[in-house]
């Protein structure tokens, strides 16, 4: 019996970013310059400011970040002519992650790749350090737009990888709804779905959910609160749900702050014009067609849109295509309320219809 493909393991080695950051700093003689660098990335603690550093040392901000530069080009200059083996080594583990991750991925996924359980905040911070020096590495710095991300260098500088990520973002605004990978792939020019989903992964303007992408706006992909929560789920039952089944399927899903009261999502479909009650607790999306209001306002809407008066049975019909509920109770709404007549045996018409 044929099995499984497993990852080969016997060559993987878990790349020890602590001593390859502390050689590359060992190459630093003044001990000013280390601590500028160290500061600066967040080697040791939080990261810190031009400003911050500046008082610490008692010198400028513009000096500080003139030190920086110019201590970063002696490191990168060093790294290209292979005098800090260390930033040979995590350049080409991290080149070896990305080709698998789609030749690009946020500093958070590459540092996971990497480090496995072993990934922290400061893990993160060292190895975006080393990715700065690496000359076959092209590093994408965090602003309101972009996740701090790295790449492999020879597919694109850091302008071409942001003209990708908004190209992604483009083609998802003008899709106009969620989705997946391999469809934004068919409506961009890359050579493989897994780049599509990088650049994306890049974007602070995407969010995705059970692989479905759209923009940071949709609830669909970005639920943010309880309503949004209770839509994505009835979306994906694609039929109506009882307000428990539907409190049940939120504790049981992935969505943060997941733990949520019955009582407090009854509350929500019935405040949410997107939802619209169909039966003794059920509920469905508007978007669905089905009809608000009582039993009685159904009935006398069909019987209003009919151009003459209906056998109870198509009556009992067309009630429960937009309504889950007893046929007894149809049939009881239609014998005591006064505002149906029976016109003909078991037929039917608005009391002031003539």
């Amino acid at each position: 019996m044929s099995q499984a493909p497993t990852k080969d393991t016997s060559t993987a080695t878990v790349l020890d970013i602590d001593a390859a950051v502390e050689s590359i700093l060992s190459i630093i003689d003044q001990e000013r310059e280390r601590e500028i660098i160290t500061r600066r990335f967040g080697l040791y603690d939080r990261k810190e400011t031009l400003e911050q550093i500046g008082e610490l040392l008692g010198i400028t901000r513009e000096r500080v970040r003139q030190l920086e530069k110019a201590i970063l080009i002696r490191l990168k200059i060093a790294g290209e002519e292979g005098k800090v083996p260390a930033i040979q080594t995590v350049e080409k583990e991290i080149i070896r992650h990305l080709s698998e991750l789609g030749r690009l991925a946020t500093v958070s996924d590459l540092t996971d790749a990497l480090l496995g359980d072993k990934s922290t905040p400061l893990a993160r911070s060292r190895v975006a350090f080393a990715a700065t020096l690496a000359p076959r590495l092209t590093v994408v710095d965090e602003n309101d737009n972009y996740r701090a991300s790295v790449g492999i260098a020879e597919y694109g500088d850091e302008k071409k990888i942001r003209e990708q990520v908004d190209a992604v973002v483009a083609a998802v605004k003008k899709h106009g709804q969620p989705a997946t990978i391999e469809e934004l792939h068919g409506l961009l020019n890359h050579d493989h779905p897994s780049h599509v989903r990088a650049l994306a992964t890049v974007s602070k303007h995407l969010s995705h959910l059970k692989d479905m992408w759209g923009l940071n706006k949709w609830p669909t992909v970005n639920p943010k609160n309880i309503r949004d929560k209770i839509y994505v789920i009835l979306a994906e039952n694609g039929k109506p749900m009882h307000f428990s089944e539907i409190a049940n399927s939120i504790k049981d899903s992935n969505f943060s702050r997941n733990n949520v009261t019955t009582q407090a999502i009854h509350n929500e479909l019935i405040k949410d014009k997107r939802f619209v009650l169909i039966g003794r607790g059920i509920y469905a999306l508007d978007s669905w067609g089905y009809s608000k209001g009582t039993v009685a306002d159904t009935i006398a809407d069909i019987l209003r849109k009919s151009p003459e008066p209906l056998h109870r049975d198509e009556i009992v019909k067309r009630v429960l295509k937009s309504r889950q509920v007893k046929e007894t109770t149809i049939l009881l709404n239609l014998q005591s309320k006064p505002q149906f007549k029976r016109v003909a045996k078991a037929t039917y018409s608005l009391a002031e219809q003539k």
